[in-house]
């Protein structure tokens, strides 16, 4: 009997996701749950923790409100998963409090700014194979990245074959704007729409007038055959 009172007095907020270990650093909750072969993020994890390890396990993907509920959440380490898809509203919920968030180690090739757009945190992001595009450029500008990790942020691929390799950093440095390229390449595509449309435009003017002067022609004919009235 005294046991089950006991268990009717353990608040469900704290209990402990299974394989994982719950204990206290530095005064504070912190789940570990490295190495534990989980392919997605746990569903039970104690709403008061503040340090939160994933790493080393087979995650594919953070889906949008992964961390909603972990109000005091201020240290995420999902390093050396396989996350390759981030959704937008993913550290919807915590961004503010978040100081730390590890994401190095994983198969991640572009991140939407709309993930990191209220994101405080210091960002590692090393090791990934990154696609370096304007989208990735405009993501790292409004980023707060680790310096001992931004060396590590290399081009997997890229729009030009000398890049890929390089560190970003390298890159960008060397005066390439991969963002620039993306504009250039926007209005290219809009100016052959445009002479498109202006080309389809004359011909249709053309055909228009040829046609009436065509009528206008059969008319005088026309009228030229009718016999002449006294």
């Amino acid at each position: 009997q005294a046991f089950f009172c006991l268990l009717l007095c353990i608040p469900w907020g704290s209990s402990c996701p299974p394989s994982c270990q719950c204990t206290e650093r530095a005064g504070a909750k912190a789940v570990l749950c490295s190495s534990q072969h989980l392919e997605e993020i746990p569903k039970d994890i104690p709403k008061d923790v503040v340090f939160l390890k994933l790493d080393a396990n087979s995650i594919t993907r953070i889906p949008s409100n992964a961390f909603r509920h972990l109000s005091h959440l201020e240290e995420l380490d999902l390093s050396r998963n396989a996350i390759e898809k981030i959704d937008r509203a993913a550290f919807k919920g915590v961004a503010a409090g978040l100081r730390t968030l590890d994401l190095s180690s994983n198969r991640i090739r572009s991140i939407p700014k709309e993930a990191l757009m209220a994101l405080n945190a210091k960002l590692r992001l090393a090791n990934n194979p990154w696609h370096c595009e304007c989208a990735l450029q405009e993501m790292l500008w409004e980023a707060r990245l680790d310096p001992d990790s931004v060396q590590d942020i290399t081009c997997h691929t890229a729009p030009r074959e000398e890049y890929v390799g390089k560190p970003l950093l390298q890159v960008l440095d060397a005066g390439v704007n991969f963002c620039s390229v993306h504009q250039r390449t926007t209005d290219v595509a809009m100016f052959i729409a445009m002479f498109g449309w202006f080309t389809m435009v004359i011909v249709y003017v053309i055909c228009y007038v040829r046609h009436n002067q065509e009528d206008a022609c059969k008319h005088v004919d026309y009228l030229k055959s009718l016999p002449n009235s006294q």
